[in-house]
């Protein structure tokens, strides 16, 4: 096996007298498409909030290992340095900047990764002005990728369902991840949508360098995507292994497949 580059280990989040995670270890290899799966209440939204420091664990240690770069802990960051790290994330529930362009939700992404500071934004000095066109351009192109030149400057509200959770997806890539974590992207999608979703993630990794960790509901698209799937149920983690392992696996069988259930 090969260094993870997200090493999670024997991680732990309790809520007060709940424990929402209990001891979960996972770790993700570089170019991997992973899945993380449970039923309902089992700790996988909260497993991503864990790592991206929306949550401070109770007890365990969350590291990456950056392609070319060294281990380093993720634990006690907030959202923002974890990003700059190279993790980027979507959400269950849609957060775009609605009252915004589908370009400039991008280029809100795109922030991240720019060095103008306040003074430089007061100012305007020459060097402000081409980072800040460069950054238009690198948005644009993502758009490209993605599919959704042709929305450039509507606004994001009036786009359609499908095409909003692609644009969370661009916004993401926009921070420029090494890992993108994908939060039940395939979620309120028709058929179609879902179809050109599986085509969009496979060309992301096989394209784009990327690693991606999923949680999702729909196990079409988690059988047909995934190299290996880890299994939560109840804050614990209970199987881990290829689609084909974990669909012969009883404890999962019992625990969730079959059953059309979804984090909270």
């Amino acid at each position: 096996m090969n260094k993870p580059i997200l090493n999670v280990k024997n991680l732990t989040m309790n809520f007060g007298g709940l424990k929402a995670l209990d001891d979960v270890s996972i770790g993700i290899e570089k170019g991997q498409i992973a899945a993380l799966i449970g039923p309902n209440g089992a700790g996988k939204t909260t497993f991503f909030n864990c790592i991206t420091g929306i949550y401070e664990p109770t007890q365990g240690a969350v590291t990456i290992t950056p392609p070319g770069k060294d281990t380093q802990s993720l634990r006690g960051l907030k959202p923002n340095y974890v990003t700059e790290r190279g993790i980027a994330r979507t959400f269950q529930n849609i957060r775009l900047f609605h009252g915004m362009t589908v370009l400039e939700n991008v280029l809100i992404g795109r922030h991240c990764r720019l060095s103008s500071g306040i003074i430089k934004a007061m100012l305007q000095p020459p060097s402000q002005k081409v980072e800040e066109k460069k950054a238009v351009a690198d948005s644009y192109e993502i758009l490209e990728k993605i599919g959704l030149a042709k929305y450039v400057n509507d606004m994001a509200v009036n786009l359609p369902y499908g095409a909003q959770r692609r644009l969370e997806i661009a916004r993401a890539l926009a921070t420029n991840p090494f890992l993108l974590l994908l939060d039940e992207p395939a979620a309120g999608m028709n058929p179609q949508e879902t179809k050109e979703l599986d085509d969009l993630i496979l060309w992301l990794r096989d394209n784009e360098d990327l690693t991606i960790l999923l949680i999702e509901h729909d196990m079409k698209l988690v059988m047909s995507l995934s190299d290996v799937i880890h299994v939560v149920d109840y804050g614990k983690k209970i199987a881990e292994g290829t689609p084909e392992d974990i669909k012969a696996n009883a404890d999962v069988i019992k625990a969730y497949l079959g059953e059309d259930s979804d984090d909270a």
